[in-house]
């Protein structure tokens, strides 16, 4: 492991205070979204530590390891797009957002980590002007020639004057599960202010740490994510670079998220009550003590115990499981809990640029769904658990023949 891939954190990437406290390892994974060809199983895989860290100062939960952007995103396989699910998603709020912010053809829409254009396409349907940020090359490719303008490099400020010189202000800047990501948030945040309209809108979408500690969603924990965000180091963040956070939704996506818009403090955009009522909340359930995060951690040991036991029982039997869905977060949880290819058959999943290929780590072969109906294996565990429904909606037919599926999270549940 070279030390230029990795670096360990001292102080919080929001307040820069250095009271960090470890309150989670799930020791060294390798990189959730580094699926591998047959040839490279038979070679060294490359692990990096995972660990959560809490801020004494800000309240901030982050990653305490942080491995090198270009690792993570310059040659990426996660494409948004093949989830039916965002879809619909994104395009319910492109609608709320044209009708809430008053966008016309001359408005200009940019999204931040903009992968395949998912969430600009709404918007360039309804003639509005579009323009996509995406770090990873071979994504950026895709999105440009579906017809999406995406400039293939990493947001900054630098990057920021060029497209205002070229494209002039945003109306609205979005960044969905991407702020999490980002490491050097100050630099970013440089980057909006010189970019956004004077009355420009900042979206940002995350998984929302009340969901996190409520639901028990360790498993959204890998290297890419740094920051498990909530409302009130946000207010911190935004407010030392002169913005506010005026409003902010939470939506089902990921198992739970925040949706939280933000503009300059001089902008007519009042603060609203949901807000203050998530900060009343978050104080509620503790999210500043660092107890809170030692009581997650034993729920974690709990989970793994109760899967180990039923997938033990299952295999004594001679039964066989194969999962379903090869999402980042099914990494995670196949590497701190050891469930390998000696557990699971094969794993299938809708993306084909994961078919054909095997989980980091695991080694387990990811292949098309049909492989199901051929097979009819016991037992399916579900790994894409935030499309659970979806998924045993679709494969219907899978659960009338007797096959049953295997819900991990937040608790073990057998369907």
């Amino acid at each position: 492991m070279s030390k230029n891939t990795v670096k360990k954190k001292s102080s919080c990437r929001i307040c820069k205070g250095n009271r960090l406290t470890k309150i989670l390892s799930l020791g060294k994974t390798p990189l959730a979204n580094a699926f591998l060809t047959k040839e490279q199983i038979k070679k060294k895989e490359k692990y990096y530590p995972l660990e959560l860290y809490f801020c004494h100062q800000c309240s901030l939960t982050q990653l305490g390891h942080i491995v090198s952007p270009d690792v993570l995103f310059k040659n990426y396989v996660y494409v948004s797009s093949t989830s039916s699910v965002f879809i619909k998603h994104f395009e319910d709020f492109a609608t709320s957002a044209i009708k809430r912010f008053k966008l016309t053809k001359n408005s200009l829409v940019i999204d931040i980590g903009s992968n395949d254009g998912i969430l600009l396409k709404p918007f360039k349907k309804k003639k509005i002007q579009v323009l996509g940020i995406e770090p990873a090359k071979n994504i950026a490719q895709k999105a440009n020639k579906e017809g999406i303008k995406t400039l293939p490099y990493f947001f900054s400020v630098n990057l920021a004057k060029k497209i205002r010189k070229k494209y002039g202000p945003a109306h609205l800047i979005t960044a969905t599960n991407v702020f999490a990501h980002i490491n050097d948030l100050d630099e970013v945040i440089k980057g909006l202010r010189l970019l956004l309209d004077k009355e420009g809108v900042f979206v940002i979408e995350a998984p929302y740490l009340v969901d996190f500690i409520e639901k028990n969603l360790f498993d959204t924990i890998y290297h890419e994510h740094l920051s498990y965000l909530a409302i009130n180091p946000l207010i911190y963040l935004f407010k030392r670079s002169d913005m506010k956070i005026f409003d902010v939704e939470r939506v089902t996506s990921h198992g739970g998220s925040i949706r939280v818009y933000v503009a300059k403090n001089k902008t007519k955009y009042k603060i609203s009550k949901d807000v203050l009522n998530l900060c009343k909340l978050e104080k509620r359930i503790k999210l500043d003590n660092v107890k809170t995060y030692q009581l997650f951690a034993k729920q974690i040991e709990k989970n793994k115990k109760a899967l180990l036991k039923l997938i033990k029982s299952i295999k004594k039997r001679g039964e066989s499981i194969v999962g379903y869905g090869a999402p980042a977060k099914g990494n995670t949880l196949l590497n701190y809990f050891g469930i390998d290819h000696a557990f699971l058959n094969y794993i299938v999943d809708d993306s084909m640029h994961k078919q054909g290929l095997y989980t980091p780590g695991t080694h387990v072969e990811v292949t098309k769904p049909e492989q199901i109906y051929k097979d009819k294996p016991d037992y399916v565990l579900i790994l894409a658990w935030n499309f659970a429904e979806s998924i045993m909606k679709k494969h219907k037919k899978y659960h009338e023949q007797g096959g049953k599926f295997i819900i991990p999270v937040p608790e073990v549940k057998i369907i």
